[in-house]
């Protein structure tokens, strides 16, 4: 059986607030891709660098943050994160797979 939790509901997993409706597009997964990571690390967004259909039908988004200002700002630290959707639209995992200074050249 299973306790009740602070607000006195009983269950596995806390209720969600409402359904999402599936993604419909590139542009539309990398907004909310971008709205979700940018929620979660608390930085700030800089823009979504590429967008992917995914396995079963979800989402793979990379979307650059700043992670340090620096002055001069060609110094600043960026970053791109890997965000995976599912096909509604929700959040799977995402972790960071490049970190680099705002001025550095593509190699």
């Amino acid at each position: 059986m299973t306790e009740a939790g602070a607000d006195g509901r009983r269950g596995g997993s806390a209720p969600s607030t409402k359904r999402r409706r599936p993604v419909r597009g590139a542009g539309e997964a990398g907004r909310r891709a971008a709205g979700e990571l940018t929620e979660l690390i608390r930085h700030r967004l800089e823009g979504v660098s590429a967008v992917c259909r995914g396995e079963d039908d979800g989402w793979v988004v990379d979307v650059d943050v700043l992670e340090l200002a620096r002055i001069p700002d060609t110094t600043s630290l960026l970053a791109t994160y890997r965000v995976e959707l599912d096909a509604a639209g929700e959040l799977v995992q995402y972790r960071r797979v490049a970190r680099f200074r705002r001025g550095a050249q593509d190699q």
